[in-house]
């Protein structure tokens, strides 16, 4: 089975290497294309919070809208960039206030 592949900073690259994904850490403007890529190579994609805040928002709905594979921003260690607000989109979606 493939490993997942991780898109994110240096640092948190280092700890996913070692939990066994296969790190990347996309230069900047690439993250669209890291993010494409590696949802061709990989079961599970996890996006650090910083990377997914500079991917194109329509690309990164479809992608964590898709079956396959499994696509998780996770936060990052930087704490720069805060994660999706998942209650909030929850209430959108349902037609509630906010």
């Amino acid at each position: 089975m493939p490993a997942p592949i991780y898109l994110g900073d240096e640092v948190s690259a280092a700890g996913y290497r070692l939990a066994g994904a296969i790190p990347r850490v996309p230069a900047a403007g690439e993250e669209g294309a890291a993010l494409q890529e590696a949802c061709a190579n990989a079961p599970l994609v996890l996006v650090g919070a910083a990377v997914a805040a500079r991917i194109d928002a329509l690309a990164l709905r479809k992608a964590l809208a898709a079956l396959q594979p499994l696509v998780v921003i996770v936060p990052d260690t930087q704490g720069e960039a805060a994660r999706p607000d998942l209650a909030a989109r929850l209430r959108g979606q349902l037609g509630l206030p906010a």
